[in-house]
């Protein structure tokens, strides 16, 4: 089960903020329906695909396994829906593992930050880059992203 939370992020403070090293990810989508998401990534060499379900409130049923980095291009080139560039940047806050992508290609522009719970009710403290929280807003999920790209919304 996945339980995540997703925020936008103020880019004022992230440009400021002393990062890791980011890696770069393309992920391609082979279904975005709402019941079910199926995507293959390239994550640096390794290869992945991944099997999500339908998402209620801020979790969601997922799978995922290894595939031969070297297939992930073959199977976005010949069945993709859609691809997302990103480089993800990942770092520990308070005790708790954030994700912070920043977005390439048509989606430029868009920095969000995950954070993956143990329940929903979890608590957790806010670093200081962290904006509003959109996780219920499905515009932002990769899924759409991939279809309907950041650089062609007209209220951002």
């Amino acid at each position: 089960m996945e339980i995540e939370r997703k925020y936008l992020v103020k880019k004022e403070v992230w440009q400021l903020f002393d990062k890791p090293a980011g890696e770069k990810i393309i992920q391609g989508y082979l279904s975005t329906d709402i019941n079910k998401t199926i995507r293959v990534r390239l994550k640096g060499s390794s290869g992945f695909m991944t099997i999500k379900g339908k998402t209620d409130n801020i979790s969601r049923e997922e799978i995922e396994f290894p595939v031969p980095a070297g297939q992930v291009m073959e199977i976005i080139e010949k069945f993709s829906e859609g691809v997302i560039d990103k480089i993800r940047y990942t770092l520990s806050c308070e005790g708790k593992i954030w994700e912070v992508d920043e977005f390439m290609d048509d989606n430029e522009g868009l920095l969000l930050a995950e954070i993956e719970l143990q329940s929903e009710d979890e608590s957790f403290d806010l670093p200081e880059w962290v904006g509003p929280e959109v996780s219920h807003d499905i515009r932002y999920f990769n899924s759409n992203l991939s279809k309907k790209p950041f650089k062609n919304w007209n209220n951002k």
